[in-house]
């Protein structure tokens, strides 16, 4: 049993927690592109896409620490230092996706297409760097960043287990 909690908790971290970290960097860059160009609707679709990819894998990635946690009472680690942390940095890491990446995502979201502030259909403007537009991908970014080296992290600690009696 513990052979296939673990395989499903791996395949859902892969197939799950992946696309999430993929899609969240790829956002700010695109969102910039599309709101500087609002006149390309391919644009505007690669970011709905983006914020749907991010919005639907954050739901399926709650299977990730569920099976995590199957795995850990199979092992019997749930006690053990590097499983505590790996599970409080996976808290944190889904309050900063959920609390912080995708609201960020949805507010820029509904700003595209808006480059003179309102008006659908704007000439395409130079970008700024000192727009509250701009800052605020900037930001979002940084949040993203922060979201993928919480979770490599968890990944470093899945793998190396430091402190672990349950071999390597």
């Amino acid at each position: 049993m513990t052979k296939f909690l673990l395989a499903v908790h791996v395949l859902a971290a892969i197939l799950a927690v992946g696309p999430v970290t993929v899609a969240a960097s790829m956002f700010p860059p695109a969102v910039r592109k599309a709101r500087a160009h609002p006149e390309d609707e391919q644009a505007a679709a690669v970011v709905r896409a983006l914020h749907r990819t991010c919005r639907v894998y954050a739901v399926v990635g709650v299977v990730v620490p569920v099976f995590g946690l199957g795995v850990a009472l199979q092992m019997d680690v749930v006690g053990d230092a590097w499983l505590i942390v790996s599970m409080a940095l996976t808290a944190i890491a889904a309050a900063v996706l959920g609390l912080a990446v995708l609201p960020r995502q949805s507010a820029l979201l509904a700003d595209i297409g808006t480059a003179d502030g309102g008006a659908r259909g704007a000439t395409a403007v130079a970008p700024d760097p000192l727009s509250p537009f701009h800052r605020a991908t900037v930001r979002l970014g940084m949040l993203t960043g922060v979201f993928n080296l919480l979770w490599a992290t968890v990944t470093v600690l899945m793998i190396v287990r430091p402190g672990s009696s349950t071999g390597a």
